[in-house]
């Protein structure tokens, strides 16, 4: 009988790791580790202790790196640079792909449906099947417009010859809203004051009231206006030539100028820019001016009166896109079209992906910048998980974000299939029901910032659990529920509350408790907290957007601390505060202050390199050499927050007005980040607590609204969180958070659960209460698991 002998192992088969060596990037002291591939390893520790430095940074960055290298240099010339990462070696690396937090971009014509491929199919679906038939599947397309030409062309053939020739491309774009959905509408009372003449100064525009600002003086003096006429006397003509004359050349005082009308010069002037990036009062007086309503036209789907025209058993592209994704699927799977079997059967696929990730409550037409971070992510995920890819690296960043307990456990399922497909995942989390589905843990710290960066522990869960690390303690750490919960001191009411999926909610939110939020994601919490609590409130609202700001920003800059700290330099050397400014008279000539010199190489990809001149220091030699007990400037901006809070609260560096704003910015768990670094590479965690950090600052507010603060936090940062919480409850706020994680609703006074599902299947309040009483009757999902995470055992 012959033994069957296994196959010989294949040299190419034993390259099974991905080996670092000497990884120096950021904070990470020359750390050194081996993760196994094919298998779903979990990077975890303490926020800032170097988790994204390593993954993100040194593995995904390198792999990338080179992969654009594989490029043509034409092609690289359009592609972002990336620097080789601070490593000595690398090896086993295999393609990665990232999929992070970062919000989708917010165009207004991109949608859930554009991001994804499930617009691209429903197109062609339409333009197969839809009755009356309009044309291919750009005209179903509200980004194409219709195109109609006529004129004569000259045919070259033997003898020129001209003939007439016609051209027609039908698009499904609405000509009235261009496809966005919405009209802007122009306030006139907020532009004039029509009881004033334009010499007698009509304008309220801001900035217009000078009678020496040439436009102004282009409409009194053009000659085509009567200068000194109120403009509510103005005739039909005037009033026309006035609002919306097209574009006229006219002489003022012997000077050639344009005079255009004052609708599309105002459109051009303010609404073609970015409100953001506007100054205060010109941003308050847009939001005056400007309204904008759904597209009378389109009724806000975007699209022609051709394309909503054609349908499929009585449905139109646009009732489609509008339809839940969870129904949308089951119309899908309801069409029997032979002829079109495939291509339903993939879109059927895409959209049950969307449901199985937990998105089922989004429809494909919900404008892609409303996402949230979480939200975003997952639907970048979509995209993956129908790929034929495999021996790819996955790399996420804290998945779980925005997820309900109920849904994490689908994530886990998510993430091992796509490990399963033979794929290696990374995946960098905080939450121990992420955690415990681990093949393989890398456990970085001990500490945050310059106490972090080395490697702790490395192996499987369990070994985890007993190694005694700040996470392994931390692992199992449960809250308890209150024993007494606080008295409310007064309700903020919200009646008839219909935004989004609400359902007409009545609702008490108690003021002067911690009042927590819960409730699956997309079951309308933030449709009741942002979009229904009256205005005028006293409400706070603190987010995870987007801090507005350079790669200059940082956080001594958005917090004001930079201000006494100059100060602070300045009396201490007799020399101006200016100096001591990186955007000012102290910046390095050579960088202009940035620290790195930019470098554009043409048709090639543009460098970043340290500026040799000062090193990245960022300011000149001679501010370097002022002192201030016993630090220079860029010393001082190198010093993570908890340093610094050291160093102004006592000796002869004592200061203030800084000591103050460190002591807010440690309180909300930023201990780790040094003052100067750039805001732009903050995670939305940590740029909403840097937000709380200011706004603890400012008197005015008596009610913080707070969007998920635990992103991003560490197990054991969660404590100090809470104390912060009740910090905010016994300095007499009112607190009211959107959040899933279990610890902070046992620490909760007032629950309020809304559901019991996601879009129509939610938008109710579903319990309200204290949390024990939530436990004790284990009504919604909410309640099963907060029961089963404090431990309590079935009455």
């Amino acid at each position: 009988m012959s033994t069957h002998t296994p196959p010989e192992r294949q040299v190419a088969d034993s390259h099974d790791l991905i080996r670092v060596h000497g990884a120096r990037e950021n904070n990470l002291k020359d750390i050194s580790v081996e993760i196994p591939k094919r298998r779903l390893t979990v990077f975890t520790g303490v926020s800032g202790s170097g988790k994204s430095s390593l993954v993100f940074a040194t593995i995904a960055a390198e792999s990338q790196r080179l992969i654009n290298e594989t490029y043509s240099t034409f092609v690289q010339g359009f592609m972002p640079t990336l620097a080789r990462p601070e490593v000595d070696v690398l090896e086993g690396l295999t393609t990665a792909i990232i999929v992070d937090q970062q919000r989708m971009g917010a165009d207004p014509r991109s949608t859930v449906g554009t991001a994804t491929d499930a617009n691209a199919m429903l197109r062609i679906l339409f333009s197969r099947l839809g009755q009356p038939h309009i044309g291919s599947p750009n005209a179903y397309s509200f980004n194409v417009p219709s195109v109609r030409a006529t004129g004569a062309i000259t045919v070259e053939r033997g003898s020129s010859k001209t003939v007439r020739q016609s051209f027609t491309r039908l698009g499904g774009m609405c000509p009235r809203c261009e496809g966005r959905g919405t009209v802007s509408d122009i306030d006139l009372t907020q532009l004039y004051d029509d009881s004033k003449s334009l010499a007698g100064g009509a304008f309220t525009i801001p900035g217009w009231k000078s009678d020496s600002f040439w436009t102004v003086r282009v409409y009194a003096e053009s000659g085509l206006l009567d200068p000194d006429k109120p403009i509510r006397d103005f005739t039909k003509r005037e009033m026309q030539d006035f609002l919306y004359r097209e574009p006229t050349k006219v002489k003022v005082e012997g000077v050639n100028l344009t005079y255009e009308g004052l609708i599309p010069k105002i459109q051009k002037t303010f609404l073609s820019k970015d409100k953001e990036g506007m100054q205060p009062h010109i941003r308050a007086f847009v939001e005056r001016a400007v309204t904008f309503t759904t597209c009378p036209e389109c009724d806000g789907t975007r699209l022609s009166a051709e394309a909503r025209s054609s349908k499929i058993d009585g449905v139109s592209i646009a009732d489609a896109c509008r339809m839940q994704i969870t129904d949308l699927a089951a119309w899908i799977r309801g069409l029997d079209r032979p002829s079109v079997a495939p291509l339903l059967a993939t879109l059927g696929r895409t959209l049950d992906s969307f449901v199985e990730i937990g998105l089922g409550y989004l429809s494909l037409d919900r404008p892609a910048g409303t996402l949230s971070g979480g939200e975003a992510q997952r639907v970048k995920m979509i995209r993956h998980l129908g790929s034929s890819l495999t021996d790819t690296t996955y790399v996420f960043d804290e998945p779980t974000i925005g997820l309900h307990p109920h849904d994490i456990q689908r994530m886990n399922g998510l993430l091992a299939r796509l490990r399963d497909k033979g794929n290696t995942v990374l995946v960098v989390e905080h939450k121990p029901e992420a955690i415990a589905v681990a093949d393989h843990v890398v456990d970085l710290g001990p500490g945050a910032g310059t106490e972090g960066g080395t490697v702790c522990f490395e192996g499987t869960v369990e070994g985890l659990r007993a190694s005694g690390t700040v996470t392994g303690r931390h692992l199992d750490d449960r809250a308890h529920l209150k024993e007494e919960v606080r008295k409310p001191t007064g309700a903020l009411e919200i009646r008839g509350a219909d935004k989004h999926n609400l359902r007409d909610v009545d609702v008490d939110i108690p003021l002067g408790v911690l009042v927590v939020v819960t409730g699956v994601a997309g079951s309308g919490k933030s449709s009741l907290v942002h979009g229904s609590v009256p205005a005028g409130a006293g409400v706070v609202s603190i987010d995870q957007s987007p801090i507005r700001g350079s790669r200059r920003s940082n956080p001594a800059t958005y917090t004001g601390l930079l201000d006494p700290i100059r100060k602070a330099f300045a009396k201490a050397n007799g020399v101006k505060p200016a100096l001591f400014s990186a955007n000012s008279e102290g910046a390095c000539p050579n960088c202009n202050g940035a620290g790195v010199i930019y470098t554009d190489l043409g048709v090639m990809a543009g460098v970043a390199t340290v500026c040799d001149e000062c090193e990245g220091r960022r300011f000149q030699a001679e501010v370097l050499e002022y002192r201030f007990g016993g630090r220079d400037i860029s010393e001082v901006l190198a010093m993570p927050v908890t340093e610094a809070e050291a160093f102004f609260g006592a000796g002869e560096a004592r200061t203030p007005a800084a000591h103050a704003i460190l002591g807010r910015l440690a309180d909300v768990g930023l201990g780790y980040l040094s003052l100067g670094q750039p805001l732009t590479t903050l995670s939305g965690g940590e740029r909403q607590r840097l937000k709380l950090a200011t706004q603890m600052a400012d008197k005015s507010g008596s009610v913080y609204v707070l969007d998920e603060p635990t992103t991003g936090l560490h197990l054991a940062d969660v404590e100090q969180l809470l104390g912060l919480l009740d910090r905010l409850v016994d300095g007499g706020k009112s607190v009211i958070v959107i959040e899933h994680h279990q610890a902070v609703m046992a620490h909760a006074d007032w629950i309020i659960d809304l559901g019991p599902g996601a879009g129509h299947d939610g938008g109710r309040v579903v319990f309200e209460g204290t949390p024990a009483d939530l436990v004790a009757a284990r009504s919604t999902l909410t309640g099963e698991h907060l029961a089963a995470y404090v431990g309590a055992t079935n009455p």
